[in-house]
């Protein structure tokens, strides 16, 4: 299958060699193009099959003749450059690319080729590995410690991200053995939950969405602020040890000479890294076949995003012995799968107004089945993308699922058109309550003007009730929906007035439901700070913010009265936030509503502990480890943040307190390691019930 489209028009017989000298420049300006979008802007243009076909047909014209190869072609170098805004590494070792497998025979030959470089009776076998669709990094470690990581880039030059790269908390900044020097190569990525809530909080801030985890996950990863980075809850896996100089010991010297793929995982587990447990070990081309098939079938059902199966030679000496060619190593191969994309018909362009007033567009699609759901809705983002892609109302597109989760146009079927398509322009005045679009300079958002919009007092309303908001349970967007409808609420504050005989005039609203929404709402009222300032809906602050703001002013009195140069001097509010929230607090709309709630009785102050508890706990460092059966992490860093601790990613000498609850990990070795050495003899190891203690009121 292979064979037959590299023989596409490079099998094409009589041409000039001029005119195949032009086609391939053009295929390569093409491919140049879009690795500059890909790369350096995480903007991709086309789909990874559209490039794959691009890719497979100038290698097959250089095949075909090979005078003509540049050494500056695409398909003699590993692709991309870094961006110049961060610093540069030069990688010690090349990070390499793999050559694309694509069917089962594409598969038996590159079974074909290790084999006859196999010496006679020498046993072959194969590791296979999900191949994370993330962006690929690697570490460096020395006597133990993380001292380097940089981004894959060109394969030879990467960008030097060691500080981002040290948020993310699956990572270790020391390994187990204070190995003389470790040099790992691994992905980082974005899971689906954490994509999902990146762009719902994007949206409701007025900000692009991203288009899927894998540019979420490289845009994230090359932020210049670290603190932005270690929001973004990024993941990673590491998978191969590009160098190891180890400490003496049998494990340690049998993969520096040469072993098993699975014992260099094994050992990268050991040293506390992060490895996928998901693996096959096959030891003939059926299974291996057989486990591409499975990981196929199950990339719907992970956490995570994968576009492919990676094959790699399971020993090590015979990996040097089949080696690499300047771009790919011939001991490995990346099985892709297919892309799940559809065609289907645009039958109408709709637009949906947020609780910040951005208009966004959604396709609404004839019904079609990808990746095992049914699709009739595709978003277009903002008016700039439309007219880029130029979907028209009536166009044939082909969609798929960004990284399998929000389905999206890929491409217009233009060459299908009849006459009957319609253009869209963005409306002058709000679809549902008229008032005035504005689109503000330098941004790609319109926005309604109308501050008595009923489609952004909705979303407000649902924003504001949200788990990690006032956690209203019972009102979801269908209650807030009938609430409105019947005139029981024009704001968020209106919520803490309603009647049980009103709610039961609601349709489907029974006794029990009603009754149980009224006291969630009670319930909410005696919620910290934190939370109802995020659940204000104020444009860039997000949750985390909110607990900064609640722990600094201490009250809402206290924040209502703050001014731009105060708010400055808070950490973590830069001039936007700042901007917002002067805008937002000295809107006389708003006063009246925070006026409301308190008068409601909602809890307008930070409720910190008692003053002595809370001074033993400003600036003390916590890392918490394993699993509190009274409360969620979250709510645990909360409260230590609340009273003014900080929350540290990993032990260190610079950690107060390690909270170990059940099932506690190698955080607790850590800690007590760092006792007994007399590294942190300050370092206290606290149980579930002494923590408690420790955070209570005296």
């Amino acid at each position: 299958m292979e064979q037959r489209r590299k023989t596409g028009r490079a099998g094409e017989q009589n041409i000039p060699q001029e005119q195949v000298k032009q086609r391939m420049e053009a295929l390569r300006d093409r491919i140049r193009e879009h690795d500059y979008y890909y790369y350096v802007l995480d903007q991709p243009r086309i789909t990874d099959a559209e490039y794959d076909t691009l890719m497979q047909e100038l290698e097959a014209w250089e095949e075909k003749y090979p005078e003509l190869v540049d050494p500056d072609s695409p398909t003699q170098r590993v692709g991309g450059q870094p961006l110049t805004a961060l610093g540069t590494v030069r990688h010690r070792f090349p990070l390499l690319s793999l050559t694309n497998s694509f069917d089962e025979g594409d598969l038996r030959d590159f079974d074909r080729r290790v084999r006859q470089a196999a010496e006679e009776g020498e046993t072959v076998t194969y590791v296979v590995e999900p191949k994370i669709d993330g962006l690929s990094v690697a570490l460096v470690y020395e006597k133990g410690k993380l001292i380097s990581g940089a981004t894959r880039g060109d394969g030879e030059v990467g960008e030097e991200v060691t500080q981002n790269l040290k948020t993310l908390r699956c990572l270790p900044l020391r390994l187990k053995d204070a190995l003389p020097r470790l040099e790992v190569r691994g992905e980082v990525f974005m899971s689906r939950h954490e994509f999902e809530r990146l762009n719902q909080q994007r949206e409701a801030q007025g900000e692009a969405l991203f288009a899927n985890p894998r540019n979420a996950a490289a845009g994230s990863l090359r932020q210049l602020d670290p603190r932005v980075t270690a929001t973004r809850r990024l993941r990673a896996f590491v998978y191969q040890i590009l160098y190891l100089e180890a400490l003496p010991n049998e494990m340690a010297t049998s993969l520096a000479y040469g072993n098993d793929q699975l014992q260099a995982l094994q050992y990268l587990e050991e040293q506390g890294l992060p490895v996928n447990p998901w693996r096959y070990y096959c030891s003939t081309l059926e299974e291996v076949v057989q486990a591409c098939k499975e990981g196929e079938a199950r990339r719907n059902d992970l956490p995570y995003e994968i576009d492919g199966m990676v094959i790699k030679v399971a020993n090590s000496v015979l990996q040097a012995k089949l080696g690499a060619t300047s771009k790919t190593p011939r001991w490995a191969t990346a099985f892709k799968f297919p892309p799940q994309q559809a065609v289907t018909r645009v039958e109408d362009i709709i637009l949906r107004v947020g609780r910040t007033g951005v208009l966004t567009p959604t396709a609404v699609l004839q019904p079609v089945r990808l990746a095992g759901s049914t699709v009739s809705k595709a978003t277009l983002h903002n008016e700039d993308i439309i007219r880029e892609k130029d979907v028209r109302i009536k166009d044939q597109v082909i969609i798929q699922k960004a990284g399998d989760v929000i389905p999206e146009v890929v491409r217009v079927l233009s060459e299908r058109r009849t006459g009957e398509e319609r253009s869209f322009t963005m409306p002058s005045h709000c679809p549902e309550c008229g008032s005035p679009v504005v689109r503000l300079e330098g941004e790609a958002a319109a926005r309604c003007t109308g501050a008595a919009c009923p489609a952004q007092l909705r979303e407000g309303i649902i924003h504001f009730a949200s788990r990690d908001a006032m956690n209203i349970e019972g009102l979801g967007p269908a209650v807030a929906n009938q609430l409105l409808e019947a005139g029981l609420i024009r704001d968020v504050a209106d919520l803490y007035s309603l009647k049980r005989d009103e709610l039961l005039k609601l349709e489907r609203m029974g006794v029990k439901s009603a009754d149980n929404l009224l006291q969630a709402l009670e319930k909410s009222k005696n919620n910290r700070l934190g939370p109802l300032i995020f659940a204000l809906g104020i444009r860039y602050v997000g949750s985390r913010i909110a607990r900064v703001l609640a722990a600094h002013f201490g009250s809402l009195d206290r924040l209502r009265a703050a001014t731009y140069a105060e708010l400055r001097t808070v950490p973590e509010i830069g001039e936007k936030i700042a901007a917002s929230l002067i805008t937002f607090l000295q809107n006389d709309q708003n006063q009246q509503i925070l006026e409301k709630l308190e008068k409601a009785g909602v809890n307008t102050q930070d409720k910190r502990e008692d003053a002595t508890v809370t001074a033993s706990l400003a600036g003390q460092v916590f890392v918490l480890t394993g699993t509190l059966s009274r409360m969620t992490r979250r709510q645990a860093q909360e409260r230590i943040e609340a009273q003014g601790g900080k929350i540290g990613s990993s032990v260190s000498r610079h950690t107060n307190y390690v909270v170990a609850g059940e099932d506690a990990g190698s955080k607790l070795d850590k800690a007590r390691s760092l006792i007994t050495t007399g590294v942190a003899p300050h370092l206290k190891i606290i149980n579930e019930e002494e923590f408690y203690q420790l955070i209570s009121d005296k």
